[in-house]
Parts: C-alpha cells; structure tokens; sequence
C-alpha cells in the first residue's frame, strides 16, 4: 500500500472485505449507469477507524473535506505550472509594499444549505483566523480582514506577505460567517454538518464509511454530473490490487508491484505517474520543545542520512520507480533554480557507512559490546513509525534496520494506525515517523520552508502543531529571520539569497532525512465513470488523496455511457 500522500490529505476509515460487495460504483454494479444513479468509490490510502471530523482547519480533517465540500478563493494545479483558476475568487491584487490584498468574489454562488456566499464570508474567514490561532497554519501575520462591499474583501498584514500569497488565496478553506460565527471553538470542532461552496455535500456517515452526493446548486454549471462518491478503506497492498481489478474501486492512489502486468487483462483499467512527494524520516528534533531521545542529537542526523543505502531501498520498496531527492528538501528537476549550493541538488546513492561512524565518533557515541553504539547511558537506539498496512514504508523501515546496524545505530521499526501514527506527529510523540514532503502552496520554496521548519508552525510535544506543519519541532532564529526577508518580496533573486541561507541550516541540522522522491502511481477505472486526467492532460493532480484537486477532479468527470 503507498503511503505517499499530503499531509490533511487521508481520512481513517475501516471497511471490512464484504462491506466491498456494495460498493462496486452504481445501483447495478454495471458500467454506463446514468448521472441519477452514477456512483464512483475512493481508496484514498486510509485504514483504521473512521473518526468524524469535518473541520476544514483541522490536522485530523476527514480527506474530502477541502476540495470536495469546502473551496479556496483560487485552485494552484501542482502537475502544471498554469496560472491559478479562480475558483471563489474572480481576481486579487497586491498593494505596492505588500501589506494588502484584495479580493473580488464570483457571482452567483451559494452555500449548500441555500445561503449566498459573498466577500463577507471571505472577511469573516480570514478574521476567524486571525483571531484564533489554532487554525492560523502557515503563521499568517493578519491585522485586519474586512468586506468593503458583498463583492469586495481586503486584507491588511502587519509584514510584507507577497510569498504567502499561494496559501492565502489558494490553500485557505472559506467558511460561512453564518454557521461558523455560532462555533464556540473553531480549532476543536469536528463541523459534523458541514456546510461549503464544493461540487460534493456530506450525504450519510458511519463508522464504517462514508457517502458524499452531488451539491445540485453548485456554481459550475452541469458540474458536477456523479451524484455519489464512496470512501472506503483497505488493509493491505494485496487488497488494493484485488479491489481495483475486481472493479469494486473506481480511484485509488497506490504502489502496486507489477502494475503494468496486474492491468495488462484489464481495459478498463489506466493510471498516471506524478512524482512529487519526498520520502522522509522525520525526527522530533527539539530538546527545547519536549522531544527526548538519540534523535534530537544533529550527529545522529547526519549518521543516518549517510549511513543509509538508497539505491538498495528504491529496488526494495520503491519498485525502481523513485527519483533522487535533495538534501533541501526540494524536488531536483523541478526546483533546481532554487537549490544555490550544487552539492546539495541531490544525494548519492549509495551509503558511506565510513562517515557516518565517523560523525558519530566525533559525538562521543561509542560502540558496545553487541556493536550498538551509546552515549552517557544511553543507548543509539530508536523508535520508527509507519502505518499498518504501508507495505512500501514497512519495507522501507525493516530495510533500514539492517543498514543502520553497520553504523552502530538500532532501528526498531513500529506499525500503528493512522490515527495513532498522525497523532502522534501532530503532537510530537514519536522519535521517528516515516512520511513524506511536498506540494506546497505553489512551486515556490518558501511554502516548504515555512511548513516544516518555522517556528511559528510548531509547538512544544504534547500540543498541536499547525496542519502540514513542523512536527519536527525544528526552531531556528536564522531561518525564521530568512522566511521573514523571503516573505517580505516577489524578487525571485532576492528571495534566492534568503533561500541560500535556510538551505545551508537544514541541509546540516537535518530534522528531516530525505530517502527518494517516490512514485506517485494513481490508477482509475473508466468502466463507471470518464474524464479522469491522463499523462497528456494532467488537468489536476490526480491523487485520490490530494486535497482542492479532489474536488477539481470530480466536478470533471462524466458517468461512463
């Protein structure tokens, strides 16, 4: 099972194999149902139980719930480099010194529930978040959000913000102000009757799954035409492929082994690769904020990015499908304007178990009788999280055990439910967490930066860190005075510089340990429904689990004939 998703991207639902039975796409099961029956099911990469939560601010948000229920004011197509669609928003602009911004809304929307949407609900949205900053994710400076008229909202900053402008406009759910404005606590809600702007709204919930239908008043005319789309979930990667060739899944994002082979009988059956995402360990890095463990010493950092064998991981789990990634976190091919240092533009391949040892030696870890190395007491070794049911990522960790024994260094690999596992990141409790990196607000570095290592995005072990943040707890005043400058110009030269300085931090401290740029395999059945995007025509980002090009993606596809 691929693990690789974004971040708020996967809802934890539990599915027995029967339960598969009826959920096979339309009332019959039988391709060419008509638009009043149509019926599509999703496997977004979930297992576990389902918790309800439909709060578009939340870590925990059940997947659909941004994209398909609520919408942004524009859409960022991250398999392109188009412009942004409006989407809510018709047109913005920045003030000259970029403090404010300001936005005209699109005619002729409504809220699911009939009310009309308007620039006031943008205002209230970015005011609500302003004011509570449990749900201010990427640490927005606001000073003031106000509508000037039904058609006009304008947001004021107390710092330049030109590189927020991606996460503002494009990655920030609008809420009604006459729903929202009766929420005593915004950050804890689970919005159990959410009420949005998107092609879908919430249908019937249970602890086993969950149905969204068509909102019939949505603003794109004849969008959308399915009328209900299922989620369901799967343990394993053997179940995945069963379903999918079965035609009891419609939309999946998953490593299958063999794919070409397993699809080979199958007509009815296509997929995409969009590589995007960077396979990581994350640490929980910080002292300072609560994380405890050999971890949170930068030697073992460094240890265990040279001491592993990449070459050898990409043939054991990643099927050969994977890409070099960038010590800066950053995508190689895509990126590599950004990356200002060229020995950081990738990593080798192969270890160097040699240097690892000798980093670990300048640290005063010392190797012991059974060859594991310790410090004062305390023993090199670690706990690594995965989620049960990630065969890639279970691979990844078991594989890694063997390589990091060579340097002294002890990895036990742990299996938990996503639940368990996303909590525990969010919170910081873990030592080490198997996850991935990427599909920042636009194809911007600051976006990447700003999540993961600012400290504005953190928060001490035991609270909640902002959603796709920093749960590294990494906090470092040279990059926040580098994000600050980054923010403060669109002068992409400028902001390079900024860049230059962050890199050359976290390419040393490594809270993050990049592994490969990982396969981002999405396959489809055309049986039920068509339109799905192709590798000539990536009109979104196809993943079932990504966030605003869910919604993109649904409203564009056509009940099969």
């Amino acid at each position: 099972m691929s693990h690789v998703f974004a971040r708020r991207a996967v809802a934890a639902v539990a599915v027995m194999a029967l339960a598969l039975a009826g959920c096979s796409g339309s009332g019959d099961g039988k391709p060419g149902a008509n638009a009043a029956n149509s019926s599509i099911t999703v496997f977004n990469g979930a297992n576990g139980t389902i918790l309800e939560n439909w709060n578009p601010f939340s870590p925990t948000q059940l997947q659909p719930t941004n994209g398909m229920i609520y919408e942004a004011l524009f859409w960022y197509n991250l398999a392109s480099d188009a412009a942004p669609q409006p989407m809510l928003g018709s047109t913005y602009a920045w003030n000259a010194d970029g403090t404010e911004l300001t936005v005209t809304t699109r005619d002729g929307v409504t809220w699911a529930d009939g009310q009309p949407f308007s620039a006031k609900d943008v205002a209230f949205t970015f005011d609500l978040i302003r004011r509570t900053k449990a749900i201010n994710a990427t640490g927005l400076k606001l000073r003031s959000s106000v509508a000037k008229d039904d058609k006009t909202a304008v947001l004021t900053f107390d710092a330049k913000s030109f590189t927020d402008e991606a996460s503002i406009v494009g990655h920030t759910p609008i809420i009604p102000e006459h729903v929202w404005s009766k929420v005593p606590d915004p950050a804890k809600t689970i919005n159990q009757n959410p009420v949005g702007t998107g092609p879908y709204k919430l249908k019937t919930f249970s602890a086993q799954s969950f149905v969204l239908e068509k909102n019939s008043a949505y603003w794109q005319p004849g969008k959308p035409q399915i009328q209900n789309v299922r989620y369901i979930s799967l343990a394993t990667a053997d179940a995945a492929s069963a379903a999918l060739t079965a035609g009891q899944v419609d939309w999946m994002s998953s490593f299958l082994p063999g794919l070409d082979q397993l699809l080979k009988n199958h007509k009815e059956l296509s997929y995409v690769n969009t590589p995007v995402l960077t396979a990581s360990v994350f640490t929980c890095s910080n002292v300072a904020l609560g994380c405890a463990g050999p971890q949170t010493d930068p030697a073992v950092r460094q240890a265990i990015h040279h001491a592993i064998n990449r070459d050898q991981l990409n043939k054991l789990a990643g099927g050969g499908f994977a890409a070099t990634a960038s010590p800066t976190l950053l995508l190689p091919e895509r990126d590599q304007k950004w990356i200002t240092d060229p020995a950081h533009v990738t990593i080798p391949g192969a270890p160097d178990v040699a240097k690892a040892g000798q980093i670990l030696d300048a640290a005063g870890w010392v190797k012991g009788a059974d060859g594991i190395r310790g410090k004062g007491g305390q023993r090199l070794s670690m706990t690594i999280q995965t989620v049960t049911g990630w065969s890639d990522f279970i691979s990844l960790n078991d594989a890694m055990a063997q390589q990091l024994k060579e340097a002294g260094i002890e990895l036990k690999p742990a299996q938990v439910s996503w639940n368990e596992w996303n909590n525990n990141q969010v919170q910081g409790k873990f030592q080490l967490s198997l996850d991935s990196i990427g599909l920042g607000a636009n194809n911007n570095p600051y976006h990447t930066y700003q999540a993961k290592y600012a400290t504005v995005t953190t928060a001490k072990v035991g609270e909640t860190a902002s959603t796709s943040g920093n749960y590294a707890r990494y906090s470092n005043p040279l990059v926040d005075s580098a994000l600050q400058a980054a923010a403060g110009t669109n002068d992409e030269a400028a902001q390079k510089a900024q860049y230059a300085i962050i890199q050359k931090e976290i390419v040393r401290d490594l809270p993050y340990i990049p592994i490969y740029v990982n396969s981002l395999l999405t396959e489809f059945n055309t049986s039920r429904a068509t339109g799905w995007p192709t590798n000539e025509n990536k009109y979104a980002l196809p993943a079932s689990w990504k966030i605003w090009d869910n919604g993109i993606v649904m409203a564009n596809l056509r009940p099969a004939k």
